[in-house]
């Protein structure tokens, strides 16, 4: 199994839902986050004074799919996430060892 942590603008996010939901992928985790890549920020004007915000809001969509489904769902995530702008994100792809479905007890692929 693989864990696919994405890291998006929060306006793309319905977007990306819509795309999993497509492809039957119902499960998933979204945390709305803050952070920073390479554009390291901006600077805003408030009441005439200008400062720096570090730290963009982002939103942190998580899911877990069998390790046959990574290529598709990569592919839909980053076309759903995408606008070709600085700030897109970034979909980490992470090894998932075991899984457990807290109320009957199923395991691996079963409990997702």
């Amino acid at each position: 199994m693989k864990k696919l942590e994405a890291i998006i603008q929060p306006f793309r996010s319905e977007e990306l839902q819509t795309a999993l939901k497509n492809l039957g992928i119902t499960g998933m985790t979204i945390s709305e986050v803050r952070g920073h890549g390479r554009q390291k920020g901006h600077t805003e004007v408030y009441r005439g004074q200008e400062y720096q915000v570090d730290l963009l809001p982002k939103v942190k969509v998580e899911v877990v799919i069998p390790d046959g489904r990574l290529e598709e769902v990569l592919t839909a995530m980053t076309a759903a996430a995408r606008t070709g702008k600085i700030g897109d994100g970034k979909i980490f792809v992470l090894d998932v060892l075991d899984a457990v479905r807290i109320r009957n007890g199923d395991r691996g692929e079963a409990a997702i």
